[in-house]
């Protein structure tokens, strides 16, 4: 037997230094996140050129990859500190500058400098938001109710919510919705939104329960029908149950936050 370190020639076996190659548990999520980063840019690239719908479609794009990197890295355990921080650099450029460029390249320049100061705001509350939910991933001791609610709306929903305005006008028609006024009002309250304290369903502990199974398959059916016959209607429709969800959230928050206070141990006296 050869001792440890040595070859069966009796010389000694030494570890070239370099990089790991990464595997692909790590590396398919990082891809995901790099193409909605790309989807980001692009919209900004078709709200430039004045093709709106598609500027839109490409922030979409950029939500659904980014729901998809997050469930993949977690499945494939590929969760990398790295991951984490290409993730929010790309959450902040497709659901924070994005979206405020589109914005106001559509309609908010006709207001001139406040028009742009919407934008700023919206961009900035959005990196805040960021900021804050990757400081609090570093809590050891969240309470146990945290994991079903975010701290305000997130920087994808909030995407969507600035964008609504672009979708109604596609749906109903310009006229009102493409008016500089509403459309600034509504990124300050998105950009409000997203850095308040407000709770806000978290998707990523939903569970279906087997019972349920069918059912959900036959509503993701109906939404694919639905995306296919009408898609800006059926997402003003999702845009707007969220909106509705979040008093729903709210409640919902302080009652775990009651119970979870409830089931607490007494504090100790002090000596």
């Amino acid at each position: 037997m050869a001792a440890d370190g040595q070859d069966t020639r009796g010389r000694l076996r030494l570890k070239r230094p370099g990089l790991r190659r990464p595997g692909m548990n790590t590396l398919i999520p990082n891809l995901l996140t790099v193409g909605a980063l790309c989807a980001g840019l692009t919209g900004i690239r078709f709200a430039v050129l004045g093709r709106w719908e598609h500027a839109v479609v490409a922030i979409i794009v950029a939500g659904i990859l980014d729901g998809l990197d997050g469930r993949m890295a977690r499945l494939l355990n590929g969760t990398s500190k790295f991951g984490a921080e290409l993730d929010s650099l790309s959450d902040f450029v497709s659901f924070g500058a994005a979206p405020a460029l589109i914005v106001y390249l559509w309609s908010g320049h006709g207001l001139g400098g406040f028009g742009w100061a919407a934008a700023l705001f919206y961009a900035v509350c959005c990196a805040l938001r960021l900021a804050r939910f990757n400081t609090m991933l570093g809590d050891p001791n969240p309470p146990p109710w945290a994991r079903y609610f975010f701290t305000g709306v997130p920087a994808p929903a909030g995407a969507g919510l600035a964008l609504l305005p672009l979708m109604l006008a596609f749906e109903f028609g310009q006229g009102i919705f493409d008016q500089p006024i509403f459309c600034t009002s509504v990124l300050v309250g998105v950009g409000a939104l997203m850095v308040s304290r407000v709770p806000t369903y978290s998707m990523k502990q939903l569970h279906i329960p087997r019972a349920f199974m069918l059912p959900a398959l036959v509503l993701a059916a109906m939404a694919a029908a639905a995306l296919t016959s009408a898609p800006w209607m059926t997402f003003i429709v999702v845009e707007l149950a969220y909106l509705a969800s979040i008093p729903a959230s709210v409640a919902a928050q302080r009652k775990a936050r009651r119970q979870g206070e409830a089931a607490a141990p007494p504090p100790e006296p002090a000596p």
